[in-house]
């Protein structure tokens, strides 16, 4: 064989061990009662929870306890996912900034059965849009019109 094409079959084995390693780390998003169910049956592996914090009827978060001068680094909240599954969210890590702000609310971690919690290693926010489905919004516009 030629000296490329042993280089090109090298290239081509190292990209797809890199694939198949890829994709046995992949999460999945699931709703909090398939995550319970997963763990139930064993599986260890991180998983994406999609969903929204829960408000009253002021719009204010429910549930939210933050107390760093207690424990910096614990952070809970009542999350429902797109299932209206509710569940309560352990973060051991300092509260993220703008939370209360977000729209949608992902977490990766796993749940915790024996306490009926999901154990977030990380949250990743949605903040609202400056933009409203692509309508522009002038406050105190002066008609030219003569």
């Amino acid at each position: 064989m030629k000296r490329t094409s042993i280089i090109v079959l090298v290239v081509i084995a190292v990209a797809v061990a890199m694939i198949i390693s890829t994709i046995g780390d992949a999460s999945v998003y699931v709703t909090f009662k398939e995550a319970k169910e997963l763990a139930e049956s064993g599986e260890s592996k991180s998983i994406h929870v999609v969903g929204e914090l829960m408000k009253d009827g002021e719009g204010k978060p429910m549930g939210m306890k933050y107390e760093p001068s207690v424990d910096p680094n614990r952070f809970e909240f009542m999350m429902r996912d797109s299932l209206d599954n509710v569940s309560l969210v352990i973060y051991n890590q300092p509260k993220p900034q703008d939370i209360d702000k977000s729209e949608k609310v992902v977490v990766v971690g796993k749940m915790d059965v024996a306490n009926n919690q999901f154990t977030a290693d990380q949250i990743l926010l949605k903040c609202p849009s400056k933009y409203n489905n692509g309508e522009l919004q002038v406050e105190g516009a002066v008609s030219m019109n003569k």
